[in-house]
């Protein structure tokens, strides 16, 4: 079944520990952190010690995000930190295949990003070594942006190439999912939805993190 993966970018962090009980009570079992460098993208979020203070308010697994320039320099702090998970930007990596056999290499499960206006034909050669593709549906940098539906079209090639090559790579999407485009997503063949603004600015995120679960569930059995 599609994962609900709660976005902490959106969380209150002044309430961060808090909230992020209330989504783990949801049912969820993933969470996603945005690390911004104000270089790469247009904002700055947060580092390794937020990241080792989150490890510390939960066993959820940690799915983090490096929207930063040259992350082969920050890799193993963030592995240090606590991450379960690490995904790069492809427009970020001077040498991408490089990168991601250093994540893997560290034990780590290893994801490759695409911004919106990169075409998924430029990971025609990592295919096979990658754990992960997160498609971006929005344009990296801040939380509660709306979707932009070519990104519909990238799961659907994606979710193709991996049925032809027998892959076992999994699709994530960020950026703009709500209640309303969830299933069209899920059917699209997506396994991780990263929904933020929808859930934490909802006033149940625990309700919504079930709700968005059962819509997903149900989607599942009809994937396009």
């Amino acid at each position: 079944m599609a994962q609900i993966v709660p976005s902490i970018l959106s969380a209150d962090f002044a309430r961060l520990a808090e909230q992020i009980r209330r989504v783990e009570q949801g049912g969820a079992g993933m969470l996603h952190l945005d690390v911004m460098d104000g270089h790469f993208v247009p904002n700055i979020t947060i580092g390794p010690p937020v990241v080792e203070c989150i490890r510390k308010a939960t066993r959820l697994r940690l799915d983090v995000h490096l929207m930063i320039s040259d992350p082969d320099r920050y890799i193993a702090a963030f592995i240090e930190a606590g991450a379960d998970q690490i995904s790069v930007h492809q427009e970020a990596c001077l040498h991408l295949d490089r990168t991601l056999r250093l994540i893997r290499s560290q034990g780590l499960p290893a994801g490759v990003v695409l911004n919106p206006a990169t075409p998924v034909a430029v990971l025609e050669d990592v295919l096979e070594i990658v754990d992960f593709v997160l498609i971006m549906s929005v344009n990296p940098g801040f939380g509660g942006q709306q979707f932009i539906p070519g990104a519909l079209r990238k799961i659907r090639a994606l979710d193709r190439r991996r049925r032809e090559w027998n892959l076992p790579f999994r699709l994530e999407i960020d950026g703009g999912v709500n209640k309303e485009n969830l299933a069209e997503v899920v059917r699209a063949g997506c396994d991780w939805i990263v929904m933020g603004a929808s859930i934490f600015h909802s006033p149940d995120p625990a309700a919504t993190v079930a709700e968005m679960r059962e819509i997903a569930r149900e989607a599942t059995a009809v994937r396009v």
